[in-house]
């Protein structure tokens, strides 16, 4: 038999650790998506002020094809799934649907943006935002 003097085994502190983890990740994702959507303000002055024209978004479909949406904007890579819309807002473009919303359009929902775009991607397919924006007007 082994005795351990001293020690306790608390519980609470397991789970107030797990929770104190869980909030730490969480404003650092909060930090994250304000620091890039700073960058996606900045790339919207600057479409506008370079009288790059913004596009009516369309989005693909799970379902396949695609669908007309409710938001304008411009397309920032090369597969045309991710988007600035010309209200700042940053939105994906691959959304669920088939034929009903190939008919009717979809509405876009935005999503925070992240400094990392398409985290795990293949090459060329994931990189920096600040790139992506810069690459985008640039192209014009």
């Amino acid at each position: 038999m082994i005795a351990v003097v001293g020690a306790s085994l608390n519980v609470m502190d397991t789970g107030s650790d797990a929770a104190r983890r869980v909030a730490f990740a969480e404003a650092a994702k909060r930090r994250e998506a304000e620091a890039a959507q700073m960058l996606v303000d900045d790339f919207v002055t600057q479409a506008q002020a370079k009288g790059l024209p913004a596009a009516p978004l369309r989005a693909q479909l799970t379902g396949g094809g695609t669908a007309r949406t409710d938001k304008a904007g411009w397309c920032v890579n090369a597969a045309g799934t991710l988007a600035v819309g010309t209200d700042g807002a940053w939105y994906r473009l691959v959304v669920q649907g088939g034929l009903a919303e190939r008919l009717r359009g979809v509405r876009l929902v935005p999503s925070p943006p992240a400094l990392t775009v398409l985290a795990g991607g293949r090459d060329g397919e994931s990189g920096d935002l600040r790139d992506f924006l810069a690459r985008r007007l640039a192209e014009g």
